[in-house]
């Protein structure tokens, strides 16, 4: 259980309200709860479980031993006969990385109208680590059965509440619950998020999961992002730097996986034009902060006194805040640069544009490229976020729809 500094109450995050209202309904849909490892999706559920107070049965594919369908349809037939035991209040089956079973998400739809045309109370969440490609088996098959929650990694206001981060804490050490009580030990603290979470995601959750013809060239583009975050890379000068004989095409397949696992993504340039868009060079961005800083061979001390890295860190701390609101479906998000002018992130939600410059320790005006943008598209808004502008606490500790 995530605990917090200051009570001994574990600390639950505002999803499970949704999650338990979805289960209390009489309305039967699969609830999928999709994010990246380690940001509290078993725990979370458990949480919802617990408070439910209705008979469960949780299972997990997330194990040495190979998991197939008759093991799926096995775990099932127990928990039909739980919610067959339970009445009318029933009861929930949750698989925690269903993704890992082959042929998964036929069984799910076969079992699931079974129970749908014989009445049954039984409900099922799905747990995936892997969203990108937990979401291409369910549009296959469960198409009008189900229902999704994408949890992002943890915000700010979460770190603060559940463990006391200060603003500087979060910048450097990010947002991975299980990583926060090892802060105080920051070489401990650099191999869990290296070995425990970015190797785990990477082998688990990406290479055995799809075609990756160039596991090597993968595991350099990510260290890559992480190295280049913020800043915008053509994907002919990333194989320069990576020093292989892929194309851009491959890249660009990979940075997708990637993003889809929720570690980096290449921020695609605003234009208007959905094709112009997809062709641009990327932007790129971690998903969390310590994936950058883990690798940066350095520590918070040392960081906080070097004003150009700061800097960049502050710029990737505030783009991973609307990263991870666009990985949930909230917004799109985007950067905009035309000749010497740029914007460090542009927002829309819907018909609306927001146009976003991060001013910190680096030394540059922001005005110019806002006034280029707002002549050139005219953005409902533009933010200042640092210096002369919201505070970097206050930006943070709000949903990125606030500012909408």
């Amino acid at each position: 259980k995530m605990i917090s500094k200051s009570t001994t109450t574990p600390f639950t995050r505002p999803y499970a309200t949704r999650i338990a209202k979805r289960l209390a309904e009489k309305r039967r849909f699969i609830q999928v709860v999709a994010g990246p490892r380690q940001v509290g999706k078993t725990t979370l559920v458990r949480q919802v479980l617990r408070d439910l107070r209705h008979p469960n049965r949780f299972v997990s594919a997330d194990e040495p031993a190979l998991k197939d369908r008759a093991w799926l349809t096995a775990q099932w037939e127990e928990a039909r006969i739980l919610s067959r035991g339970a009445g009318r209040t029933g009861a929930t089956l949750v698989i925690d990385e269903a993704q890992k079973i082959a042929d998964w998400s036929e069984t799910v739809k076969r079992l699931w109208d079974e129970d749908t045309a014989a009445g049954s109370t039984l409900r099922v969440v799905l747990l995936g680590s892997a969203p990108l490609l937990l979401q291409r088996g369910l549009t296959e098959s469960l198409a009008g059965r189900f229902e999704t929650m994408r949890l992002p990694h943890w915000s700010f206001s979460e770190m603060r509440e559940a463990f006391g981060f200060t603003l500087d804490q979060f910048i450097w050490f990010g947002g991975y619950p299980g990583a926060a009580p090892l802060i105080s030990d920051p070489e401990r603290w650099r191999r869990y998020i290296l070995d425990s979470l970015v190797e785990t995601t990477i082998s688990r959750d990406v290479l055995l999961l799809a075609r990756v013809d160039k596991p090597a060239l993968l595991r350099r583009l990510f260290e890559l992002a992480c190295r280049y975050s913020g800043q915008i890379l053509s994907y002919n000068k990333m194989l320069g730097q990576l020093q292989d004989a892929g194309n851009t095409t491959t890249l660009a397949h990979y940075l997708e996986l990637l993003s889809g696992a929720g570690l980096v993504a290449g921020l695609p340039k605003y234009s208007g034009e959905f094709v112009r868009s997809r062709a641009s060079s990327p932007k790129l961005q971690v998903m969390n902060t310590a994936l950058m800083t883990a690798q940066s061979g350095i520590e918070l001390k040392e960081a906080r006194a070097d004003c150009a890295y700061w800097g960049r860190l502050v710029e990737s701390t505030v783009g991973a805040h609307l990263a991870n609101a666009a990985a949930m479906g909230e917004c799109e998000l985007f950067y905009w640069r035309e000749r010497n002018r740029e914007v460090d992130f542009v927002v829309r939600m819907g018909r609306r544009i927001i146009a976003i410059e991060v001013k910190s320790a680096r030394v540059r005006d922001a005005q110019p490229g806002l006034d280029a943008f707002t002549a050139a598209r005219k953005p409902h808004r533009m933010l200042i976020v640092g210096a002369g502008g919201i505070s970097i606490e206050e930006f943070l500790s709000n949903p990125v729809e606030h500012y909408a």
